[in-house]
C-alpha cells in the first residue's frame, strides 16, 4: 500500500494494489475509484483532500509485518 499526497492540487490517492486498473468508477465529484478486472478496488483518489480530512497529520496504525 503507498499513500501520496500532492499539495499543489490537494490530492491524495491511496495506491491499494499495482495491478492494472480495468474500469474507474467515480463515487462523487471528488472520489473517483480504480478496479482491476475482478472488480477489486487498488486505488482511490480523494480530490480536495485538505477540506475533507486533516491530511497534514496523517496516523498509520495496525500496519502489519
Amino acid at each position: 500500500m503507498k499513500m501520496s499526497y500532492f499539495d499543489a492540487t490537494d490530492t491524495l490517492y491511496i495506491e491499494l494494489s499495482q495491478s492494472e486498473s480495468a474500469e474507474t468508477q467515480q463515487l462523487d465529484e471528488n472520489t473517483i475509484l480504480d478496479l482491476d478486472q475482478s472488480g477489486q478496488i487498488i486505488s482511490i483518489t480523494l480530490e480536495h483532500a485538505s477540506h475533507r480530512g486533516d491530511v497534514h497529520n496523517l496516523v498509520l496504525s495496525g500496519i502489519a509485518p
